[in-house]
């Protein structure tokens, strides 16, 4: 028998990028879109299983990634994942126009709403340690549709999201030179304002670091590392200075603007706790993920926002809170006692804290789109794992060309209304997948629970809606309020009440249903905050997500669960 020999990596023929019947001519392409109803009806509410997506999909990589990820390097990926320039630019920005010194409290709620959507993700990633994440966890739970439009929102976070911090990076460092974010920038005529600043150096960050995740996870961990020690070193240095030059009476008047400026800016420090679900992903290539994978992220996350919380603390308590810059928080604060050089360290922390969340991002990303691939919802070519590197080359170099195309062109506040809702909306469905997982499972779960468990849930997102409305359309009083936390009490308790028909295998989020539901109502409640152009932007991409899924991904989707082994997989698999 000869030998057979391993297909070349870097491969680019039609059957590498549409191997499904459907695609086979265009004869066979307009037979699967006559058929779309019907194969709509067979994927939607059709789920993965745990099975598939920790063994039968990573076949589609053909090459393993290699676990060589514990828990003290997820500590520091999850440290360099969040800790970026957001603790730093917006702190003050947010004690000064809305919460105080009672911003500490802002840090507090976010922090707890992160932190509960950080244990949704640990039961998830521990029970089902693939590169998947979110997106596996929601295509088992929520079926086949729900999946995909996470996956579409998961890709454009991952492309917004690496823009915007390739932008933010270029901003930075312009600023430390001329004081002028746009010094590096090139202008263009005749392109519409907000796309007319082109950022060359944006590219050469997000090339670089693409470049580092592509060379092996262990490289790239032990770099992130590094400079995720010194920021600690430096956040360190500035608590120190920071209450040892305090002064008590600026903590008065603590809530200047109430408690309406406090959720105000809740709301928009939440952004400096994102980039946590980026660890999840790295469950494939971890060593003992039921043991690492606790401690890596739910670890990590609390310790985070304890030093977030004491930051915050310690600016309010050096400055009056309206005296705090807006712009430059920490650096103005540390020049009034005399300290102007520690302008530097602030500054070279924050992009240090930026450059590790894109080293981190792109691991993160590349592995999202790997299983995306696997799934056949984009082109298996993705899905592929190198044999010398162990990592997804080909979904990283996807990630890397879209998202240096979006950073060239696009501004930051174009990206951040994108990236703020699809985030939410991510985690809000992962609450929901948590909830369906212990209570739900297929032939095991009663008719009449069943029935009861999708009553209580429709009062959760009812109660949550309507509170969040409320808050949104300025209602006074506490009457709105407290209808919509009863109605939320007995909605949880609804399902409180049903028996869980699944427990977690190692490691589980406490007190379910009760945390879940939380999180649905906080990440409902943050997505409420966003303005009117968030919405219009999100409804906009998920219509244009849709229309790819029916002339696309539904074909190659349906193909996939309804193909036949050839006959020498049948007798290895017999």
């Amino acid at each position: 028998m000869e030998d057979v020999q391993p297909r070349s990596y870097w491969r680019f023929g039609k059957d590498d990028f549409f191997p499904e019947e459907s695609f086979t001519s265009f004869s066979t392409y307009k037979s699967a879109l006559s058929h779309t109803f019907l194969r709509l009806k067979d994927r939607f509410l059709s789920r993965s299983s745990d099975d598939n997506e920790l063994v039968q999909l990573r076949k589609e990589s053909e090459n393993d990634m290699k676990r060589c990820l514990s828990w003290w390097d997820l500590i520091w990926l999850c440290w360099g994942s969040v800790v970026g320039s957001g603790i730093f630019v917006l702190t003050g920005q947010e004690a000064h126009d809305h919460a105080g010194p009672a911003i500490v409290l802002s840090y507090a709620i976010s922090g707890l709403s992160a932190l509960l959507s950080a244990f949704c993700y640990t039961e998830f990633a521990v029970d089902i340690p693939v590169a998947g994440g979110s997106f596996s966890f929601l295509r088992i739970e929520l079926g086949d549709f729900v999946a995909f439009i996470a996956a579409g929102n998961i890709l454009l976070e991952a492309i917004v999201g690496a823009a915007g911090l390739g932008r933010s990076w270029s901003s930075y460092f312009a600023s430390m030179i001329n004081d002028n974010p746009d010094f590096l920038r090139i202008k263009v005529g005749g392109l519409p304002e907000g796309f007319n600043m082109l950022d060359p150096l944006a590219l050469v960050v997000l090339f670089i670091a693409n470049s580092i995740a592509i060379s092996g996870t262990r490289h790239a961990s032990a770099l992130n590392w590094i400079a995720s020690v010194l920021s600690a070193v430096v956040i360190v240095f500035i608590l120190v200075v920071g209450f040892s030059h305090a002064n008590p009476s600026n903590l008065i008047p603590f809530f200047p603007n109430g408690s309406g400026g406090v959720f105000t800016a809740a709301a928009v420090v939440y952004w400096s706790y994102t980039g946590f679900d980026m660890v999840a992903t790295m469950a494939e290539e971890t060593k003992n993920p039921s043991r690492d994978i606790p401690i890596g992220l739910t670890g990590s996350m609390t310790v985070i926002t304890a030093i977030y919380c004491l930051m915050a603390l310690a600016l309010t308590m050096m400055q009056k809170y309206t005296e705090i810059d807006r712009n430059a928080a920490y650096s103005v604060a540390f020049a009034k006692i005399g300290m102007n050089w520690a302008k530097y360290v602030v500054s070279i922390c924050a992009l240090k804290g930026m450059t590790s969340s894109l080293l981190v991002g792109a691991l993160g990303q590349a592995r999202y789109m790997t299983q995306i691939a696997r799934a056949h919802m984009i082109p298996p070519w993705f899905a592929l794992v190198h044999p010398k590197t162990g990592t997804p080359i080909h979904a990283t170099l996807l990630i890397t060309l879209t998202s240096a195309a979006v950073a060239l062109f696009s501004s930051l506040d174009v990206l951040s209304s994108v990236l703020s809702f699809s985030t939410l909306f991510i985690f809000m469905l992962m609450a929901v997948a948590l909830l369906v997982r212990r209570y739900y499972v297929k032939d095991v779960t009663p008719k009449k629970d069943l029935q009861k468990f999708l009553v209580g849930i429709f009062v959760i997102f009812a109660s949550c809606i309507g509170g969040t409305a409320w808050w949104a359309s300025g209602g006074e009083g506490w009457v709105g309020y407290t209808i919509a936390v009863v109605l939320w009490f007995v909605g949880t308790l609804v399902v409180a009440l049903l028996p869980q028909r699944r427990s977690p295998k190692f490691w589980g989020v406490p007190l379910v249903p009760w945390l879940p539901s939380l999180s649905i109502g906080m990440n409902l409640f943050l997505i409420g905050s966003l303005g009117s152009e968030a919405f219009w932007r999100f409804i906009i991409c998920t219509v244009l997500m849709i229309l790819y899924y029916l002339l696309v991904g539904l074909h190659a989707t349906y193909d996939v669960a309804h193909q036949k082994l050839p006959a020498s997989e049948s007798e290895v698999v017999s």
